[in-house]
């Protein structure tokens, strides 16, 4: 075979092998372009599925387990910090949030949810989409809740969204309608959205976990730190009136003095208020975890992790014992023990 011959035969190969690769990327290209399309068609059908439960009930004739009342109405205001004078003595009204509290069924539920809901929750864990989070809610606030009022509602599927990607995953936003009325009259409106949602696929393996973050040290807690560091929860307590006091302060909140001096809290108490961390996570924290205000033997309230039980048996009113944590090599952090009873 001459020089040019071998050329030529060389140029035909490479452009044989070029077309080829030219058709299987336009092959794979085609392929793709089809399974897209045709899931397009699947998530069309499906959520035309789904649409056919908006307007359907999702309660029917619900009836508040209580009437509103002044002592729930001072308990939410006090885990509110909420002092508007409006929520207190004989004209008080109740806080407009508290809309959706009175129709609540607490942990016993409700049973005047209706069959629809639940039909659609179940087809759409049919689908993959088994995980739930609440994403947000709107209030509609027609006239306000007084003590004594009778409170009834009616909700309704509103909406079921298409198909949506997520960061948590892929599912369908849920909305339900609310219609609240009190003594027959209506009060006010509450939409409330979920996402069932298929869990995304495990994100790759996570680098080296970070280190907690560290505490603010100053020159007015300083004093709070060394005694963690010798195991010991001091409390700063007023010399001038023997006020105790936490979180540590400069001067006192009873009588504006700066004295002060420290008493050792015993390591008993219970917990106070407590909520456990779900979503959203933060580096070095494992949710999910339990959160408490622990008020200590000495009256004071302390934020603290709790350990020894499971999250999910933190109760309010737990006997709980301070305990030491270490976290790594260079901080220790005082945490309570549950006693599960």
């Amino acid at each position: 075979m001459t020089g040019d011959a071998a050329a030529g035969s060389a140029e035909r190969d490479e452009r044989d092998e070029r077309d080829e690769r030219d058709e299987r990327d336009e092959r794979d290209e085609r392929d793709e372009r089809d399974e897209q399309e045709e899931q397009e068609e699947r998530d069309e059908r499906f959520h035309h599925l789904l649409t056919t439960f908006e307007g359907r009930p999702a309660a029917t004739a619900g009836r508040a387990k209580d009437a509103v009342n002044e002592p729930m109405i001072r308990h939410w205001c006090e885990a509110m910090g909420d002092t508007n004078p409006a929520y207190r003595g004989p004209d008080a009204v109740a806080p407009p949030t508290m809309l959706q509290a009175w129709t609540m069924g607490g942990l016993s539920g409700h049973t005047d949810r209706s069959s629809a809901y639940d039909e659609l929750l179940a087809l759409l864990d049919s689908a993959g989409c088994t995980s739930v989070v609440a994403t947000d809610c709107e209030q509609e606030y027609l006239r306000p809740l007084r003590p004594g009022d009778t409170v009834t509602f009616d909700a309704v599927i509103e909406s079921v969204s298409p198909r949506k990607t997520t960061r948590l995953g892929t599912g369908h936003f849920v909305t339900t309608r609310m219609d609240v009325r009190a003594n027959g009259e209506p009060a006010g409106t509450h939409r409330f959205r979920i996402l069932k949602y298929a869990p995304a696929a495990a994100p790759p393996k996570a680098p080296p976990r970070p280190a907690r973050p560290r505490p603010v040290i100053n020159r007015d807690n300083q004093g709070f730190w060394d005694g963690v560091r010798e195991h010991r929860l001091l409390i700063q307590r007023c010399t001038a009136c023997s006020t105790l006091r936490f979180p540590w302060l400069p001067g006192c909140n009873a009588c504006a003095s700066s004295g002060w001096d420290t008493v050792e809290a015993v390591g008993t108490g219970t917990v106070f208020s407590y909520v456990v961390m779900h979503h959203p996570p933060f580096p070095a924290f494992d949710p999910p975890y339990a959160v408490a205000l622990v008020e200590l033997a000495e009256g004071v309230r302390v934020i603290g992790n709790i350990t020894g039980v499971p999250y999910d048996k933190v109760r309010i009113g737990m006997p709980v014992r301070l305990e030491f944590l270490r976290v790594d090599d260079t901080l220790e952090l005082p945490v309570f023990r549950g006693e599960a009873g």
